[in-house]
C-alpha cells in the first residue's frame, strides 16, 4: 500500500515534479495549490491536513521574489517562515512527517567552495533570512523534519509558472535579437527539479531527517550557464559578460553558493545528474530541441 502524501505548492515548478514522482510510486496524493489552501492561514492548513490525514507532508510552496522581498519583507516571512510554522504544527498534530525546501541563499557566498550542512549560515537579504527562519520554524515545532537546501531550480513546469526560471529567461532574451549580458563573477549550482523530486523520495525511503544539500553537482558561473543554454538550444546569441557591480539589484546575492551533496550521497542517494545532460533534457521536454 502506498504512502499518503500531501504536497503544498503542487502546481509550481518543483511541485509538478513531486507529483509525478510520488504518483508514479503509487502513493495517494493530496495536491494543494495556492488557490486550494492559503498556507499563511493556520486554520486552513490544519483543516486540509486533518481531513486527508497524510503520512508525509511536502512543502514546495515558497515566496522566491528575491529583489521584491527587500521592499516587502513581511510577505516573504509570511510564506517562507510563518507558513512553515503552520505546516509543522499541523504535522505534529496528526503525526505526519514533513519535508521542506530551503535555499543556498542562507549562505553569504564568501567561502568560495561548495558549502556543507555544517557551515555557518549568514543570509545577505530578506529572502535568505526568511528561508532560514523557515528552517528554524520547521525544526522548532516538529521533530524529525527533513529539510533540503536547493539552488537555481529549473524544471519544465517553469514554462507555465509566472516567474519561470533562468533557462526560460535566457531563451526569451536570446530570442529577442539583442545582446545578452550575464554576470560572470557569481557562481552557483543550478539544479533540475525532476532530480530534486526523485532524491526527495529516496531520502524519505531512508527515513532521513535533518538538513541535506540537494543541488546541482556542477558549480558554474551564471555567464557560463547561459553560454551552455544557448549552445545546446542552437541559438546564435551575442552574449557578453557582466559583473555584480555593473548589474546592481535591490538584493545582495551570494557570490559563490554551490553546495556539496556529499552528505546526501553518503546516505545512499544517487548523485545529481550531469548539468549539460539535465539542460538537454529540459530543452527536449519543453520542445526546444
Amino acid at each position: 500500500m502506498g504512502t499518503r502524501a500531501a504536497i503544498f505548492g503542487a502546481t509550481g515548478q518543483l511541485g509538478t515534479e513531486l507529483v509525478k514522482v510520488f504518483r508514479g510510486r503509487g502513493d495517494e496524493l493530496l495536491c494543494l495549490s495556492r488557490a486550494d489552501v492559503d498556507i499563511t492561514d493556520a486554520a486552513s492548513v490544519e483543516r486540509a491536513l486533518a481531513a486527508f490525514d497524510p503520512d508525509v507532508v511536502i512543502n514546495s510552496a515558497a515566496y522566491n521574489q528575491v529583489d521584491v522581498a527587500e521592499r516587502e519583507p513581511q510577505a516573504a516571512f509570511q510564506v517562507n517562515a510563518l507558513a512553515v510554522r503552520n505546516i509543522a504544527i499541523a504535522c505534529r498534530q496528526i503525526g505526519a512527517r514533513m519535508v521542506h525546501y530551503s535555499t543556498d541563499y542562507v549562505f553569504d557566498g564568501a567561502a568560495e567552495r561548495p558549502y556543507t550542512e555544517d557551515d555557518p549560515v549568514r543570509p545577505l537579504g530578506a529572502y535568505g533570512l526568511s528561508k532560514l527562519a523557515g528552517e528554524f520554524a520547521a525544526r522548532a515545532y516538529l521533530d524529525g523534519v527533513l529539510i533540503l537546501r536547493v539552488c537555481g531550480v529549473f524544471g519544465p513546469g517553469g514554462q507555465r509558472t509566472a516567474r519561470g526560471n533562468f533557462i526560460e529567461t535566457m531563451l526569451r532574451l536570446g530570442g529577442s535579437g539583442q545582446t545578452v549580458r550575464v554576470v560572470q563573477d557569481s557562481t552557483a549550482a543550478p539544479t533540475p527539479a525532476p532530480a530534486i523530486a526523485e532524491r526527495t523520495a529516496q531520502l524519505l525511503d531512508r527515513n532521513a531527517t535533518g538538513i541535506f544539500h540537494c543541488c546541482g553537482g556542477t558549480p558554474i558561473t551564471w555567464f557560463d550557464f547561459a553560454a551552455m543554454i544557448f549552445r545546446l538550444s542552437g541559438l546564435n546569441v551575442e552574449l557578453r559578460p557582466s559583473t555584480e557591480r555593473e548589474h546592481r539589484t535591490p538584493a545582495r546575492r551570494p557570490k559563490y553558493s554551490a553546495m556539496s551533496n556529499a552528505k546526501m550521497e553518503a546516505a545512499g542517494v544517487a548523485p545529481m545528474p550531469d548539468l549539460e545532460e539535465a539542460v538537454s533534457g529540459y530543452l527536449s521536454a519543453t520542445g526546444r530541441i
